[in-house]
């Protein structure tokens, strides 16, 4: 396994407080990280400065000779006077390009509607965003570097940026490492995880289920004093062990302790007693959608993202859709699909073409939307000062809470509670917004793209606040994650209508690439996916394992089992040492250093196996 890329002893302070304090890193041949942190912590500047785009404060990076870097930063910019072709491959002619199966397939899977020759001005800055991640993905890069590029991407397109960076590099080759609050794509792309937090960076194995059973570990060892925290961690780990299939990849040992240590955890939601409490609020009529027909003028101002110009444009078609109360629904579907004209049905802003909305007397909606104009004009108040206008909030586990009581919820310290609205930062008046839409106590709330500038921890915690609101939810979100995790079904628009989806996200995906493979895109990078339904190229013939003869197979299985005692056996041996430390007499400094010295042993061996483990568990496809 060979070494890529290195930094040691960085330090970085930007004047406002130490962002790195002493950190060494490194990338080798092989390695998938996940870059997580509280924003601000520092993320991007540790991958700047590892790409070479940063010069650290102190310390220094090594890049190994010959190795060949990729960057996508969040500041990255397309020149706006060239077209989406050179901005992608260069000066390369089409032939060039276009017989390359790799550039094909990057191309089909992120920018399938665009045209070749569309001057990238005329784009939109999510149009943008994806060309500049097409620039990065079609060269042959040894390192990637990708600074949040699940941003404009729908669904489909994460799925299809999964797909593509697991076959891009053939097995134990090439290095990744990805900044994103995406958790759903942590999981699907990286084995490692490192936590920026207090000028450090803490290493995790595994992808993001993984980091989270480990941080309830070390924080359950660490100090009972953050129960709070712990406590939160473990609904979170209880969710991904039980409501999503398991993410771990990781030894059957590591699925047993996340077993016992969610033994004691209740459900995530109580539905039957949402259930009652939204229909005690709301009575059995919601909003019901009857034949609701939606057409926009074409170049008209009124139409919003999704018409599409020429004519009458037909956005929805005849939707029948009968929302009950408690229920948590999640709507799926291309940009310009129509879910934001959908949207705007159920809450009463649009009327619909033909067809009627009814709507339940008691129904009160409130909508969280992309934008965050209705904070401009509390823009030179402190948030204290805004939320005290507001009472007591009841919620469905029984608690009633005050609004600073949830805003602490939702993360916000003493301190920025005593801030100004508009010197707040765009994740904490993400949070200030909801809140207050909270505080307006709908018993309809409909989010649009709730996760925006949100870190994956405050993310955590607006998911368990949701959990105890009563009320029917709404959500519309290219959030996988969190599409998976707060609501309990499916719709998708499609061709403008309404497809309930009983195998959920997965469903949609298939759906999804089986009709752009039946009428490729509209622009000049659509066309035929690959038998993956991702795009045009096939995984790379190296990175196929070869097929185990029943000798060969039947060895490895043995070797997997004997992996899995060993690794269950070290597991109860560390949990043992730790007991002893705990005991033991603080001032045996000796016996103390023995103890240590153990559980280093029990960790290095712990890694090496897990590792082997892993390999293993690729081999026999399991």
């Amino acid at each position: 396994m060979a070494h890529l890329l290195g930094a040691q002893a960085l330090h970085v302070d930007f004047g406002t407080g130490t962002v790195l304090e002493s950190v060494t890193v490194g990338l080798d041949d092989g390695d998938r990280i996940g870059i997580v942190g509280a924003n601000g912590a520092g993320k991007s500047s540790l991958m700047k400065i590892l790409a070479g785009r940063l010069e650290p404060h102190d310390g220094i990076v090594t890049t190994s000779r010959g190795t060949r870097v990729g960057v996508l930063d969040q500041s990255d910019h397309v020149d706006p006077e060239i077209t989406v072709a050179k901005a992608i491959v260069g000066d390369a002619d089409e032939h060039e390009w276009a017989s390359d199966p790799r550039i094909r397939d990057v191309m089909a899977g992120l920018v399938p509607d665009l045209a070749a020759d569309a001057v990238v001005g005329t784009l939109s800055g999510g149009q943008q965003r994806r060309v500049a991640l097409a620039h990065v993905l079609v060269d042959d890069h040894d390192v990637v570097f990708l600074d949040e590029p699940t941003n404009h991407l729908d669904v489909d397109g994460v799925a299809w940026l999964a797909e593509h960076l697991n076959r891009r590099w053939a097995r134990g080759r090439g290095a990744l490492a990805v900044v994103t609050h995406d958790r759903w794509f942590l999981d699907a792309v990286t084995t490692r995880t490192w936590e920026v937090h207090d000028g450090e960076v803490e290493v995790y194995e595994g992808g993001y289920a993984a980091y989270i059973l480990q941080r309830v570990e070390r924080d359950r060892i660490a100090s009972a004093t953050e129960s709070k925290r712990q406590n939160l961690l473990r609904k979170e780990l209880a969710w991904l062990r039980r409501g999503a299939p398991a993410r771990t990849t990781k030894p059957k040992f590591r699925i047993d302790a996340a077993n016992e240590l969610i033994a004691d955890v209740p459900p995530i939601r109580d539905s039957i007693k949402l259930n009652r409490m939204a229909a005690s609020r709301l009575g059995k009529d919601v909003v019901e959608l009857i034949r609701c027909t939606v057409r926009y003028p074409a170049n008209d101002g009124s139409a919003d993202a999704d018409g599409k110009g020429g004519g009458e444009v037909e956005v929805l078609t005849e939707i029948d859709w009968n929302i009950g109360p408690g229920e948590r629904t999640g709507i799926l579907g291309e940009n310009g699909a129509g879910k934001s004209t959908l949207l705007k049905l159920i809450t009463g802003d649009l009327e619909p073409t033909s067809g009627r909305v009814k709507t339940g007397s008691t129904v009160k909606v409130a909508t969280l939307s992309q934008q965050l104009a209705e904070l401009e004009e509390h823009a030179g108040e402190r948030v204290s000062a805004v939320v005290k206008r507001f009472s007591s909030v009841s919620l469905a586990d029984g608690n009633e809470m005050t609004p600073t009581q949830l805003l602490e919820r939702l993360g916000f310290t003493p301190v920025q509670l005593k801030t100004q609205v508009g010197r707040l930062s765009g994740g904490q008046r993400r949070r200030l917004q909801l809140l207050l839409v909270l505080l307006t106590e709908p018993n309809v709330l409909v989010l649009d793209e709730p996760t925006n500038d949100l870190d994956t921890d405050i993310l955590a915690a607006m998911e368990d606040l949701l959990d105890s609101w009563p009320g029917t939810l709404i959500v519309v979100s290219h959030d996988r994650y969190l599409m998976e995790r707060v609501t309990d079904q499916q719709y998708a628009v499609i061709d403008g209508r309404l497809r309930h989806l009983p195998g959920g996200v997965d469903e949609y995906v298939e759906l999804s690439r089986e009709r752009r493979a039946k009428t490729g895109g509209v622009g000049s990078f659509g066309g035929q996916t690959s038998a993956t339904g991702s795009g045009g190229g096939a995984a790379p013939a190296s990175a196929a394992m070869p097929t185990l003869d029943g000798a060969e197979k039947r060895a490895l299985e043995k070797e997997l089992a004997a992996a899995e005692r060993r690794l269950g056996k070290l597991m109860r041996e560390t949990a043992e040492v730790h007991e002893a430390m705990a005991e033991h007499d603080q001032a045996d400094f000796e016996g103390l250093a023995t103890l240590t010295e153990k559980l280093r042993s029990n960790a290095a061996e712990t890694s090496a196996l897990e590792t082997r483990w892993l390999e293993l568990g690729d081999r026999l496809g399991k």
